[in-house]
């Protein structure tokens, strides 16, 4: 299913940067502002996406909206950290996800839900297999891959049915290459 575009989402160059530490402060930076603005997207499709879930779908999906609360927290960490400015413009790839997030309040829960399982078994992937312990990102990439968020996506894939929604999932994960190319422009 996918697996060339999986795999592109998944173990990008971006992604080999960060593991190896040769991705430079300004493509990082600027990639964590756009993901920040991201999350803030997310949450808002998920809160949407709570309020039509099925009773078998609520805990996971509140389970990640409160996720979601505490991650933007963390970014406000970050930024302070780090002297990032959290309310830039969001870049071309974030815009194009966010317009994805809204038309996905129109299409079926099935197909929402298997998008919002793509995007979060991406994101547990791609992170997973930047691990490095020569890293200087290891910290953030400690707190994307951590056996809690694995499970919030495992419940989500149990919500999931990326088979019967071959044509969203190949969408997702083209956004989601085209939000890793975006930090390395």
């Amino acid at each position: 299913m996918h697996d060339e575009l999986w795999t592109a989402a998944t173990r990008h160059p971006f992604l080999d940067a960060v593991r190896d530490g040769t991705i430079s402060d300004d493509a990082f930076n600027r990639w964590l502002v756009q993901d920040s603005l991201f999350v803030a997207d997310l949450l808002r499709f998920q809160s949407r996406l709570l309020a039509r879930a099925p009773r078998a779908g609520q805990q996971a999906i509140v389970g990640g909206c409160a996720a979601l609360v505490a991650e933007l927290d963390w970014f406000e960490e970050q930024a302070a950290r780090r002297r990032l400015d959290l309310n830039a413009k969001p870049a071309s790839a974030t815009l194009a996800y966010r317009e994805l997030l809204q038309r996905l309040d129109d299409e079926r829960y099935e197909s929402a839900v298997t998008a919002l399982w793509v995007i979060e078994r991406v994101y547990l992937l791609a992170w997973t297999n930047a691990k490095s312990d020569s890293t200087p990102f290891g910290e953030f990439i400690e707190h994307w891959s951590t056996p809690e968020f694995a499970d919030y996506v495992a419940a989500l894939g149990a919500l999931a049915a990326p088979d019967e929604h071959l044509d969203l999932v190949a969408e997702v994960l083209t956004h989601e290459v085209a939000f890793w190319d975006m930090a390395m422009a």
